[in-house]
């Protein structure tokens, strides 16, 4: 069952340009994964400093195998750095209450 990854990042004005291009290579990077599905990577209008990355993939585990990369955290660690605040993940399927699935 796919999964949408909301990934949540405040990067300071002075850090944008630097922090662009590593966006830029996970999404490179997590295109060649098994299980993925597609990927957008919005800019919040009304706060301009704040991103947003959606992430389908056709399982959790598929996530969870690129989450736990090395690649990915070298990268990830790359941008925290930059940014110096933690990334917020949440992690949402098509299940209605109860367990079943959405039409």
């Amino acid at each position: 069952m796919a999964v949408v990854i909301l990934i949540k990042r405040t990067v300071p004005v002075d850090k944008v340009k630097e922090v662009i291009p590593l966006f830029r290579k996970l999404r490179r990077l997590s295109m060649e994964r098994p299980g993925y599905i597609s990927g957008a990577t919005l800019n919040r209008v009304d706060k301009p400093n704040e991103y947003l990355v959606i992430s389908t993939w056709q399982m959790i585990d598929d996530w969870q195998e690129w989450a736990a990369s090395e690649e990915r955290k070298q990268v990830q660690g790359e941008i925290e750095a930059l940014i110096g605040t933690e990334t917020e993940y949440e992690i949402y399927d098509y299940r209605l209450p109860g367990g079943r699935l959405m039409e």
